[in-house]
């Protein structure tokens, strides 16, 4: 298979219609036409249902569709590299980020080191961890900021922080008017709860209530941090997840669990066996230097309000 084919592939798949994919193309519908039957010939096997005035993908047609946009996105990575060769630090660093707390990490690594590397872009992918880490496993980012746990045995990492476990509450649930910053975790015994989908996460969540004798109520199970914040706000449940700071929501209330207070930390990964190339390793550098001088809390990377300082001996979750 061609990468040019596998494009006039995907043109089809999107548009499922042979007209407008050639238009999109620039190209003659005929010869467009001929590249897909070629392709099914090639892979013996029928990739699109052919109705009167539109196209239908079978199921081996949405195999192959996953699959080349894969391909044709890491082609372009691989493009990209090339390109930046012999123009000192340049290029595009591909990086993947899990919701929550990451981006905000993020945004400090890059806003320090675009003033040092002026010449490096970045290509961000946001997504839950198993989505993160099959991206980068596929070498489809460069490296990633994740949530623990991962893969050490693949994967190397560099810890970058840490976050408590909040319970996330809409602001007219009798919880939320409780006074202070933590909520005891027996107060959340009975209530509807959203958690994390991961099952590390909900091993962990039924460990914890464990703890005091007692079984979550799991409502609903999301790998979406933002789905979460949702349901909270219509008081649909309370949500368990990591606290995200700096993310204020005047309809949502967010209180430490406590009673016992469990942790999340975070890692920049890449694959152990990769070596990486100098843009990677530049920005991996950056970091750590970033976090030995604890830049974090200077003037020029603070941010508004006060983070929860996690007492030592918390335990992670």
């Amino acid at each position: 298979m061609e990468l040019r084919t596998l494009r006039y592939f995907v043109a089809v798949a999107q548009e499922l219609n042979i007209t407008r994919a050639a238009e999109k193309l620039n190209m003659s519908q005929p010869p467009l036409s001929n590249q897909i039957k070629g392709l099914e010939e090639e892979l013996g096997t029928t990739l699109f249902i052919r109705g009167k005035r539109h196209l239908q993908l079978t199921p081996e047609g949405s195999m192959l569709l996953r699959r080349a946009q894969q391909i044709l996105e890491l082609a372009d990575k691989t493009k990209t590299e090339f390109d930046a060769l012999g123009e000192g630090l340049s290029g595009t660093l591909y990086l993947g980020l899990i919701e929550g707390r990451a981006p905000y990490l993020a945004a400090r690594y890059i806003a320090g080191f675009r003033e040092e590397f002026p010449l490096v872009r970045f290509s961000l992918w946001n997504g839950s961890s198993d989505d993160v880490l099959d991206r980068l496993q596929k070498g489809l980012v460069d490296i990633a900021l994740i949530a623990a746990p991962y893969d050490s045995e693949h994967l190397t990492g560099l810890y970058v922080g840490s976050e408590p476990w909040v319970a996330i509450l809409s602001r007219d649930h009798p919880l939320a008017q409780t006074e202070g910053p933590e909520i005891p975790l027996s107060a959340l015994v009975g209530q509807p709860l959203i958690v994390p989908s991961r099952k590390s996460r909900l091993e962990g969540i039924r460990r914890w209530f464990g703890e005091i004798g007692a079984e979550p109520d799991c409502l609903c199970e999301t790998s979406n941090y933002i789905d979460a914040v949702a349901l909270s706000e219509q008081n649909a449940g309370v949500s368990i997840f990591p606290q995200t700071t700096y993310t204020p929501n005047p309809l949502t209330v967010s209180k430490v669990i406590t009673g016992p207070m469990k942790k999340i930390e975070y890692f920049l990964i890449r694959r152990r066996d990769d070596r990486p190339t100098e843009l990677v390793q530049a920005f991996i550098d950056y970091v750590r230097d970033f976090l030995e001088e604890d830049l974090i809390h200077s003037e020029r990377f603070r941010v508004r309000g006060t983070e929860y300082v996690i007492p030592e001996g918390t335990d992670e979750l």
